[in-house]
């Protein structure tokens, strides 16, 4: 159990490879673990920590300075922390902000999440960039290194890891359309954030989202215009019946959108392969090409997982709509000929640009028209 104490309280980090930092607390004192993985965002670190993708991450921050500008209740995108655990440069216990609601190393302790900072976070991220995803501790409680060593042995790889049961909503629930309704959306949720439901909601869609167990035929039966896959943690490939669930999904012919994790499933379901990455893409600065149009966007991403390129391209009922312009991965697919289509980056931000909130747009279109043709 975590507990609280003076951020300037020494703590460790060790990694599956036995590279290890020295640094101090920040946040709750204690020990955590988790795959350790780096994002190169420089702002909106409140919306990345309480994204439920992070979930059993422990996450390091490219950028040398969090906690500044503390937190806020607006800025949430699920009810707690979901990372693992933090790593920083420098860690700001104290904040300066109109409208805040305190300080990120309040927000940590409540949430019981142990974080280290005062290291070389450059060094941190080059080695983990050269070395690949692996598991890592961190402890401020003053732990033996040899049992710290048992413990980080133990922690299971995130390949293989099904994560969406630990952070989906326990019963369905509702989130009214904002002004007159235009359509009914059914979001099958994985990890959603918050501002995914938003920027359905703002579209005028009514959104029932339902617990990661539901089936299909309990979501149909709210008949829905449209579903939504949501982002969520884990590996995709461990997710058996959620794969099977949406293959019912889209053989009922409604329209589908899918994000993150939900685009992986989707990709599943359909015969296609996912693998896991050497280091996965986390940042807000990922940029995009747009097949259909020949668009480029600049966009918000946090993955682990990805989908076989050459499984795709071997499907001939699957086609790329969208490419990662770093390294080719795949970052859209669409179902040719019905109107289902995913990507596996977040067109909703938070935090990050707006660039890719047309996919929005489209999935209301499709809904629209498929109504009219019903």
């Amino acid at each position: 159990m975590a507990r609280t104490r003076d951020t300037k309280n020494p703590a460790v980090l060790i990694l599956a490879d036995g590279t290890r930092f020295e640094g101090h607390a920040a946040g709750a004192v204690g020990i955590t673990t988790g795959e350790i993985a780096f994002n190169t965002g420089m702002y909106g670190y409140q919306e990345i920590f309480t994204d439920p993708s992070y979930h059993h991450q422990i996450l390091v921050m490219a950028t040398a300075h969090v906690g500044n500008y503390g937190v806020h209740e607006a800025e949430v995108e699920s009810g707690r922390v979901q990372i693992a655990g933090l790593v920083t440069k420098n860690f700001s216990s104290i904040a300066s902000r109109v409208g805040g609601n305190g300080t990120l190393h309040d927000y940590m302790v409540r949430d019981e999440v142990v974080g280290i900072c005062d290291l070389d976070t450059r060094a941190l991220v080059r080695h983990i960039g050269q070395s690949g995803a692996m598991n890592a501790i961190i402890c401020s409680d003053g732990t033996d290194e040899s049992k710290l060593k048992e413990i980080l042995q133990s922690v299971p790889s995130m390949k293989g890891m099904e994560l969406s049961s630990e952070v989906t909503c326990v019963e369905a629930y509702d989130a009214p359309a904002i002004g007159d309704p235009q359509c009914k959306v059914a979001l099958l949720d994985l990890g959603v954030k918050t501002n995914i439901v938003r920027c359905l909601t703002d579209r005028g869609c009514d959104v029932r989202v339902f617990p990661l167990n539901t089936t299909a035929d309990e979501m149909l039966a709210w008949s829905p215009d449209g579903i939504m896959l949501s982002n969520g943690p884990g590996d995709p490939g461990a997710m058996l019946e959620s794969i099977e669930t949406v293959k019912e999904l889209v053989a009922s012919g409604k329209p589908i959108f899918g994000i993150c994790l939900g685009h992986q499933v989707l990709a599943l379901s359909q015969g296609l392969k996912t693998v896991k990455m050497f280091n996965g893409h986390r940042g807000v600065n990922h940029p995009i090409k747009n097949l259909i149009t020949g668009k480029s966007e600049i966009t918000s991403q946090n993955h682990g997982f990805v989908v076989d390129r050459d499984s795709v391209e071997s499907n001939p009922s699957v086609e790329v709509t969208h490419t990662h312009l770093n390294d080719n991965t795949v970052a859209g697919i669409a179902l040719k000929g019905k109107p289902v289509f995913s990507v596996q980056y977040h067109p909703e931000a938070s935090a990050g640009p707006h660039d890719s909130r047309y996919l929005f747009d489209q999935f209301v279109e499709n809904m629209m028209r498929v109504a009219v043709l019903a």
